[in-house]
């Protein structure tokens, strides 16, 4: 049975507002909760970015659902912090809590100072950084010389069972690449044959575990506020890699977003107030195997969506699967 998530925006919804959200999710019949970690919006409209680490201790302490958290070690955040992270949260909540790593984007790193590395370095910089925080979490002590250094490391705090590491990909060498140290994968909605190329990559390259999908929604009673909302929060978004990786301001991605037409809109978010048709998209990712899907409303208002969806969209997913 597919597992069905809300997804805390950090982005756009202040952590105070965020934490009301999740537990009104979890009411209204959601089955988990996953989280961004940024440190910057991808738009001046969105407005927010609080700190992912210090609102999931209090959203688990608030709801009995599992967590996620989408993160990316290496520049930012040292891989032994990052470890210590998920060891701490992992012990305080048996069974709950997943992190899933990637290589990050320019719009949260930069503010280390640090260059911003090509695509394939930051790469191998987080297969190294997988290794050290699966050691760490196994209660080795860890020294480490590469793309990234760890001197004589060691977590003290640590759950009985590490929490999965789960690999994070929008493109299918990189889906393969992740079955090499994964214990799942996670991706963003696209077109139904590509997901299933990249669930097939992963797959046969031997990668095990749950499949993580998020879902881009935007829905509102009238189609016209549906695609306001949208346009107004989530056309920043509409860029393909490299650009969405590289590009290193709020600003930035403002300026390049000023004159996207809606249909781009449409390309990442599947936007509609017919909620039917949101049933119909979901069933399409059902029917590619998906362990969990997390949806997320583009929107910063969420309860509205919550309480429509949870009514009236979850329950006929759940009677379909």
């Amino acid at each position: 049975m597919t597992v069905f998530g809300f997804h805390a925006s950090h982005e756009q919804i202040h952590p105070r507002a965020l934490l009301e959200a999740v537990i009104h999710a979890e009411r209204a019949g959601f089955d988990a909760a996953m989280s961004s970690d940024h440190f910057a919006p991808w738009s001046e409209r969105q407005g927010q970015s609080g700190f992912a680490w210090s609102w999931l201790g209090a959203a688990l302490q608030a709801t009995n659902l599992p967590f996620g958290v989408v993160n990316a070690p290496g520049q930012r955040y040292h891989p032994a912090i990052i470890a210590q992270a998920i060891g701490t949260l992992g012990a305080m909540y048996p069974g709950r809590f997943w992190a899933a790593l990637g290589t990050g984007e320019a719009s949260n790193e930069h503010i280390t100072g640090d260059d911003w590395p090509r695509k394939d370095v930051r790469s191998a910089r987080l297969r190294e950084c997988v290794d050290v925080i699966r050691a760490l979490l196994a209660g080795e002590e860890v020294s480490h010389d590469g793309l990234v250094r760890v001197d004589r490391a060691k977590l003290w705090t640590r759950p009985e069972q590490p929490p999965a590491l789960i690999g994070a990909a929008v493109s299918v060498a990189t889906a393969r690449w992740c079955a090499e140290w994964a214990d799942g994968l996670i991706t963003v909605n696209a077109p139904p044959a590509h997901l299933r190329q990249m669930i097939d990559a992963y797959r046969d390259a031997g990668g095990r575990g749950p499949l993580h999908l998020q879902v881009h929604v935007s829905w509102a009673p009238e189609q016209a506020e549906a695609e306001r909302l949208a346009y107004d929060q989530w056309r920043s978004n509409v860029f393909a890699p490299p650009v969405c990786w590289d590009l290193e301001t709020p600003e930035h991605f403002d300026v390049v977003s000023q004159d996207v037409p809606m249909e781009k809109v449409h390309d990442v978010v599947n936007v509609s107030a017919d909620l039917g048709r949101h049933v119909g998209w979901l069933e399409e990712y059902l029917e590619l195997g998906f362990d969990q899907i997390a949806l997320h409303h583009v929107g910063q208002e969420q309860r509205d969506f919550i309480d429509a969806f949870g009514a009236e969209v979850l329950p006929k997913l759940r009677s379909a699967g």
